[in-house]
């Protein structure tokens, strides 16, 4: 394949890659292309009226049965019928028609937002002298767009610093895909450094790619791949000496790593008490337990953030200025983000943090005594990744699949992983059952199962020209969207 792959200009091979190509985006979208026969293409000629509603519930009850089956996903636990998951259903249904883009019409909502903002900095060095008392932000629609505007409010602030007009940024292998696509869509040239043994963002590699261009660096607590917390102490350090930003991600991290603390995890520092931290990133639809769609941006001082606004002053529409990449936001999702911390407090996140930490330690304890298997790294939070060099992780992933779990495929080193929540306290045993079971019989008769995607990440991860398999991601999303 890659002798070929090498002379794909040649107009036979490039027709066989091509065919080769549609192969490998057919099996990977088999899936959900069967569910979209028969699809709605256009208006109905006359309404369904309050009949849609039923028409909705009968699409949903043939959604696949996630409860306790997926990593991360869904982080709230129970069902969707009591408790937290109602509570912040009525929450978004009060206001659901509400723009913050208004702010003189609907003022409850922009309250909400800046006080969702001011509680999130609290649990992050916000409150302490340090810190210089400056720490301000704003919601947005996930943790993607929060790196994003970090990214950007870095740039313009280093050009108006450092008059930097070629910027570059330096992250570890290890960070979030989010960093990729604001490089691309801020035109910053991007340096992703390898990790070191124990999976952590190598700080001495990351100085010596620094130069004049250099605007910012990158670290994680935790990492989404391995769930292993990156020296940000030492990467603080690194990008106050050298006078440029960094930028924490804090999506997974954000509403678990205080509460940790507290509760005695020896959880090493993350937050805006480290010197250096210039931005930071905390999903709260994540274990903040908030609807989907909503997370924070953070930054130590209003100087930098003043950059990620847009203010237009010679628009025929008039004077116009947007804080984040939106104009128009939902406002329902900021009010279920504010009752989300509101009615949990202090106390209520501290006592689900205690039930996924003590999960997840369960769940590292469990697969470490599966002989086959090796957890990668040392996981701090509630991640936990693990391969194996005696069966094939993707077969065991796929038979795993075959199941009804829903875990997530990595490469370098190849593993999957398990993203722990409260959907997990329940069915945990279960889970390492299965597990022990999907590894023996794949040790038993190894090979692809069936309708399994093992043969396609493996592959994946071992061709060595990274452009074919982009343009297999690209051509899988554009017949999927």
């Amino acid at each position: 394949m890659i002798l070929i792959w090498n002379n794909r200009l040649i107009p036979g091979v490039r027709n066989y890659i091509a065919a080769e190509k549609k192969k490998v985006v057919d099996k990977l979208q088999s899936a959900s292309k069967s569910k979209r026969v028969g699809s709605t293409t256009e208006l109905p000629k006359e309404g369904l009226g309050v009949g849609v509603l039923e028409k909705m519930k009968d699409d949903k009850r043939n959604d696949v049965a996630w409860q306790g089956k997926c990593s991360g996903t869904v982080y709230i636990g129970g069902n969707e019928t009591e408790g937290h998951f109602s509570l912040i259903s009525e929450a978004c249904s009060m206001f659901a028609h509400t723009n913050p883009l208004h702010l003189d019409v609907f003022q409850s909502v922009v309250r909400y937002e800046a006080e969702v903002v001011a509680m999130t900095a609290a649990l992050l060095g916000g409150k302490e002298k340090a810190t210089g008392g400056q720490i301000c932000g704003n919601m947005t629609s996930g943790g993607t767009e929060s790196i994003l505007l970090a990214v950007k409010s870095s740039r313009d602030f280093m050009k108006a610093k450092k008059g930097i007009t070629k910027p570059e940024m330096i992250i570890p292998e290890s960070a979030h895909s989010a960093y990729d696509k604001a490089a691309q869509y801020f035109n910053i040239k991007l340096w992703r450094i390898p990790v070191n043994k124990e999976f952590l963002a190598d700080v001495r590699a990351i100085k010596q790619c620094i130069n004049k261009n250099t605007i910012l660096i990158v670290g994680s607590a935790p990492g989404y791949p391995h769930g292993i917390i990156d020296p940000i102490e030492e990467l603080g350090e690194l990008a106050f000496g050298f006078g440029i930003c960094f930028h924490v991600d804090l999506c997974l991290g954000g509403f678990v790593l205080p509460f940790a603390r507290k509760l005695g995890y020896p959880i090493p520092p993350f937050d805006f008490s480290v010197k250096g931290v210039t931005s930071i990133s905390v999903d709260v639809h994540k274990y903040g337990l908030a609807p989907k769609g909503t997370s924070i941006v953070l930054y130590r001082n209003h100087d930098i953030r003043k950059h990620q606004f847009v203010a237009v002053t010679e628009w025929s529409g008039g004077l116009y200025v947007s804080p984040t990449i939106a104009g128009s936001r939902p406002g329902g999702l900021i009010a279920g983000a504010w009752a989300a911390m509101m009615s949990l407090g202090f106390e209520g996140y501290l006592e689900n943090t205690r039930a996924v930490m003590e999960v997840s330690k369960k769940i590292q304890k469990g697969i470490k005594e599966i002989p086959e298997l090796f957890i990668v790294g040392r996981p701090d939070m509630t991640i936990v990744a693990f391969g194996s060099n005696i069966v094939d992780i993707f077969e065991v992933n796929d038979i795993m699949s075959s199941k009804g779990w829903h875990l997530n495929a990595l490469q370098r080193p190849s593993s999957i992983h398990i993203c722990v929540t409260l959907q997990h306290e329940l069915v945990a045993a279960d889970f390492l059952k299965d597990l022990s079971d999907s590894v023996q019989a794949v040790k038993k008769h190894p090979g692809p199962v069936n309708g399994g995607l093992a043969p396609i990440y493996g592959a994946a991860g071992k061709i060595p020209d990274r452009v074919m398999v982009k343009e297999l991601l690209v051509d899988f999303m554009d017949n999927t969207c």
